[in-house]
């Protein structure tokens, strides 16, 4: 029984199939419309093969239009993967497969540089605070000074300039005029008083006579009594250094010390120079072979070596000590008011160099630290820019060469520093 349709034999169907003609595909893939991905397809009737007709059975011969189309070189697309995309340079719609490079992060990257700067800062400050710190020579143990008066409110440094040639070459002490005498002397001191109610910057003439007190030994730890007697203020350094002279100035005046700075010589020009001068209005012309000073009246900046004439300098003015003090006085300031410049604390080609000149000569009480020391030179510029008073020990006359103080003044005075209120005495 012929179960095919119609008008078909075996032979119809050995034809289609067995000889591999375009009947050989299923009905379905052989109408089945090409699909192509990536660049567009041509334009109908362009390139695209004739469909076979299948009207009465045709198109199922020996290869057909279908068969003819795949002779002459057309590719369905499934041998080249096109139907499915071939792994080309462009992804779907045409556009390139890689990834678009995200856009920066900006906020982040401000993030990030801010952190790292901080960091650098903090890690610099932090090092040059130990490092400033450990050369700091803390010398001066004023725990040794016996009998001490009561403390009141403010802070009161003693600074001392002294004389010391340590560490100077015979050329720098010739070129200097500090001559070449052994062990040190003060040549200049001052108490400042930093408070709230302004700061006071006051001299202590190195003439000014004094009482000699019961005291101790710096080194010796001997006990030695006081006989009542009178000399000039240099004198307790010279006969047993910072401590004995800690310890005179509070016996004389009531007032106690708080901490010890002492600067000598070389220390004194190197930081001046380090800073790159010092400006400053001298009022007179001065000269003095003694000191080297030969200045012109007017302002005018001074280098190392012309500031330590100026300061030392006492035998070309009429007043003598009392007007070198004041000299010294106007000069600390001014030193101080170009030390915490911007331009100075800013610029590290000068705040290191000026830094190691000062700490390399700096001698201090061993309770002194840099944040004391730092106040000291802001209170210092601070009297130099009008924000307190400078003045000297008030002085009532003279006795035997000695410059004598006023005692009811020096009291009013030593009263109003301990109440930290604003100094009305005059000095001398």
């Amino acid at each position: 029984m012929n179960d095919w349709p119609e008008g078909w034999s075996d032979n119809n169907r050995g034809s289609g199939y067995g000889n591999g003609g375009a009947s050989a595909q299923p009905e379905g893939a052989r109408v089945m419309r090409q699909v192509r991905r990536g660049p567009a397809a041509p334009p109908q009737g362009a390139g695209v093969p004739p469909q076979p007709s299948y009207v009465d059975g045709q198109g199922y011969g020996d290869g057909g239009d279908y068969t003819n189309a795949r002779n002459t070189g057309y590719d369905s697309g499934y041998s080249t993967g096109q139907v499915y995309g071939g792994g080309g340079s462009d992804g779907p719609g045409g556009h390139d497969g890689r990834a678009a490079r995200p856009a920066p992060n900006w906020r982040r990257r401000i993030k990030w540089t801010a952190i790292s700067v901080v960091t650098v800062l903090v890690v610099t400050t932090v090092g040059t605070y130990f490092w400033a710190d450990s050369k700091l020579q803390r010398e001066v143990d004023l725990s040794k000074v016996i009998d001490r008066p009561e403390g009141g409110e403010g802070t009161n440094y003693l600074i001392v300039g002294s004389d010391s040639r340590e560490g100077m070459s015979a050329e720098e002490k010739k070129e200097l005029h500090t001559g070449s005498a052994e062990g040190k002397r003060t040549d200049s001191m001052m108490i400042l008083h930093t408070g709230s109610n302004g700061d006071t910057l006051i001299s202590l003439p190195r003439d000014s006579d004094v009482e000699i007190p019961s005291f101790v030994g710096s080194e010796s730890g001997k006990r030695y009594e006081g006989r009542g007697r009178h000399t000039k203020l240099n004198a307790a350094y010279a006969m047993d250094g910072p401590e004995l002279l800690v310890r005179t100035v509070e016996f004389n005046t009531g007032l106690r010390i708080d901490h010890y700075v002492e600067i000598g010589f070389a220390g004194f020009a190197n930081i001046v120079d380090a800073v790159g001068g010092v400006e400053i209005d001298i009022p007179q012309d001065i000269k003095d072979t003694k000191s080297g000073a030969d200045f012109k009246k007017g302002k005018q900046t001074l280098n190392g070596e012309e500031s330590l004439a100026f300061v030392r300098t006492r035998y070309a003015l009429a007043g003598s000590d009392l007007d070198r003090t004041k000299n010294q006085q106007k000069f600390l300031a001014a030193l101080a008011g170009q030390v915490a410049t911007p331009g100075t604390v800013l610029n590290p080609f000068k705040l290191y160099p000026t830094m190691s000149a000062g700490l390399d000569t700096l001698i201090v009480d061993k309770d002194m630290g840099l944040y004391d020391l730092g106040s000291m030179f802001f209170a210092m510029k601070g009297v130099n820019g009008g924000d307190g008073k400078s003045m000297n020990m008030p002085i009532s006359g003279s006795s035997g060469g000695n410059l004598v103080w006023d005692k009811a003044k020096v009291k009013q005075l030593v009263s109003e520093l301990k109440n930290d209120e604003k100094v009305t005495v005059s000095g001398g």
